[in-house]
């Protein structure tokens, strides 16, 4: 699905086309001990168009990822935590040290490297 084509898709369907692609990216990652770099990549950038598309919505649809943070699949919360650090932050960070604190690798050492770079100042969410 093209760059474009996200802005006919409703809330609910972003949501759920965020989720899948996370999925889809876990998934890829598991696939071989380096996993499919291209395909994480493009799925990285697919999330991220989606995430976008939701903060450009009236009124900044982001927060509809956070019933992910519930989500059984490790990748979605990971994922749906980073996209609402600006508009939820406390929400957010409260799911990444969840993350973090589970040890489930890898995603528990990117939760826990989001949560040293948002406490050093390098990453600030916007």
């Amino acid at each position: 699905m093209s760059e474009g084509q996200y802005s006919g898709l409703t809330v609910s369907q972003l949501v759920a086309r965020f989720a899948a692609m996370a999925i889809e990216q876990d998934e890829a990652e598991k696939d071989s001990a380096m996993g499919d770099i291209a395909k994480i990549n493009r799925l990285f950038v697919q999330m991220q168009t989606v995430a976008e598309e939701l903060k450009n919505r009236p009124g900044d649809q982001r927060r509809a990822l956070l019933p992910l943070f519930g989500h059984p699949n490790m990748q979605v919360r990971l994922k749906a935590a980073k996209a609402t650090l600006a508009v939820a932050p406390q929400e957010a960070r409260q799911a990444l040290e969840s993350i973090a604190a589970s040890r489930w690798y890898p995603q528990a050492g990117d939760a826990g490297m989001c949560l040293w770079a948002l406490d050093e100042g390098i990453f600030v969410p916007d």
